[in-house]
């Protein structure tokens, strides 16, 4: 089974100077315009212009993007829909591979198993990744609350 989503483009290397140039250039022009719908003058194959319009939506996604880009970041990206292989789901938890068969074992994470192999859906990972960081920044209220009542 091949992960095309995940060796494509940038993910697999980092940007280089001039990548990270043309993000940056990119990142000003589309936020220069981000106020409302940004519409996009782009040479199409043809040679020929065209316009496209981006949704406030898309336009913070592609911002998001091209501040990765443009900072010298490797970036990858993985439909909801995608099946992970368990390094490939630890790599994005950035955590160990034992430790992610744990969390499946405990059932923490959802999974399938095809043959004797365990396949995490993306969309399952990034809903533990979210429940994890809403876990973790209640537990720094909690700790900031009972702080300042010490003080």
């Amino acid at each position: 089974m091949t992960m095309p989503a995940l060796a494509e483009g940038l993910g697999s290397r980092l940007p280089s100077a001039d990548e990270r140039a043309a993000a940056n250039q990119l990142r000003e022009i589309i936020a220069a315009q981000a106020a409302g719908d940004a519409k996009l003058r782009v040479l199409g194959e043809d040679r020929k212009p065209a316009e496209i319009t981006l949704t406030p939506a898309l336009s913070d996604l592609l911002l998001k993007v091209l501040r990765h880009i443009g900072s010298g970041d490797a970036v990858t990206l993985v439909p909801v829909s995608q099946m992970l292989t368990t390094q490939q789901a630890a790599d994005i938890l950035n955590v160990s591979r034992p430790f992610l068969i744990k969390l499946l074992d405990r059932e923490e994470i959802k999974h399938t198993m095809v043959g004797r192999h365990r396949r995490i859906r993306a969309e399952d990972l990034f809903a533990y990744r979210e429940q994890r960081a809403t876990a973790r920044d209640e537990a720094l209220s909690e700790l900031a609350a009972l702080d300042a009542e010490s003080l």
